[in-house]
């Protein structure tokens, strides 16, 4: 009687057990359906400090949200800031790597760059934005079919517009300076580009290279003294992130500066056809999302591209340099240093 007694005890405590799990189960699944994603963990490497790199981890935030990534709840981010030296973005990427996060994302090219190569044998992600040329800079074979470890999304300066620009504002200009780093093989190749374009509107590119950020102070000066009319800036990390020297050594000289993107121009360039950089950054986002939820895989997403700016030009530098606004763009949006 008592063996009996003890074999339906065990029974119903079994069945209550199961019957527990089973509602644990349907509770944590029938809620949430379609929306729960894994934790992850990311390692982030910003290449340096300047507001167009700081626009694009703002938009990464939001994409990576929009799929259903947020940080402090399941997602953790090792945010590093490389200062603009490629050996301390080495050395970050070969770090996360051996911690072996979920992915990388990188922004910037010489960051990017750093992470693919700490990574490549190991195949982790790495998702970049602010690259201007990746597959010059061998992270992916094509942008439409990346083949590698890596996607992301890239920024193709508008350049005919650019040009387009810098010839309604100085009509009788003939010669444009360039400065730019020579490690950075995204300014090599958007300078390739830049000075097969120039020709078509008239202009001459004078180049001046630089190899860091001691140099570009004297760079600058050394390029407004060939005589040029003007500067135009690309991308170029070193060069942004010192774009104080190089706009002193232009208003020594009396010559604008005509920027990339909208943050320069707040910062005293002139002018600029300025790429949306938070917008950039959102699209690489969602990217990275989708490939830390197993939707898609590097190999095969397509690097998204953005080549459309919208006009933007500084009216108080306008002013200190005489110029004013060409009738063809009167509809450009007026910024300053105190607009957000």
């Amino acid at each position: 009687m008592k063996k009996s007694c003890k074999r339906a005890l065990a029974g119903i405590l079994a069945a209550a057990m199961a019957l527990l799990a089973a509602g644990c189960d349907s509770a944590s699944s029938g809620d949430t359906s379609g929306n729960a994603t894994d934790s992850k963990s990311i390692g982030v490497i910003q290449y340096a400090t300047h507001a167009s790199l700081d626009n694009c981890y703002e938009g990464l935030l939001k994409g990576l949200a929009d799929e259903g990534f947020v940080e402090g709840e399941n997602l953790t981010i090792d945010f590093q800031n490389a200062q603009g030296e490629a050996s301390t973005a080495d050395t970050q990427a070969q770090t996360m790597a051996a911690k072996q996060y979920d992915m990388i994302c990188a922004i910037a090219t010489p960051a990017a760059v750093s992470a693919y190569a700490a990574t490549k044998a190991d195949g982790t992600p790495v998702v970049f934005t602010a690259v201007n040329d990746p597959v010059a800079s061998q992270l992916v074979n094509s942008l439409e079919q990346p083949g590698t470890s890596c996607t992301g999304s890239s920024d193709v300066l508008p350049l005919e517009s650019q040009l387009e620009m810098i010839r309604a504002f100085l009509p009788d200009a003939t010669k444009i300076g360039v400065l730019y780093t020579t490690s950075e093989s995204n300014s090599i190749s958007v300078l390739q580009r830049f000075k097969e374009l120039a020709p078509q509107y008239g202009f001459e590119v004078v180049e001046q290279g630089v190899t860091n950020s001691s140099e570009v102070a004297t760079g600058a000066q050394a390029l407004a003294a060939k005589g040029v009319d003007c500067f135009n800036n690309f991308t170029d990390n070193n060069v942004v992130n010192n774009l104080t020297s190089e706009l002193q050594a232009a208003q020594e000289a009396n010559i604008p500066v005509f920027g990339s993107e909208i943050e320069q121009v707040k910062n005293g360039c002139l002018a600029s056809v300025s790429i949306d950089f938070v917008a950039l950054g959102e699209e690489t986002g969602k990217i990275a999302g989708k490939i830390l939820k197993g939707e898609a895989t590097p190999a095969d997403t397509p690097v998204y591209t953005v080549e459309d700016g919208t006009p933007v030009y500084n009216p108080d530098v306008m002013e200190q340099l005489g110029l004013t606004l060409p009738e063809t763009f009167q509809d450009a949006q007026a910024v300053t240093a105190d607009s957000e």
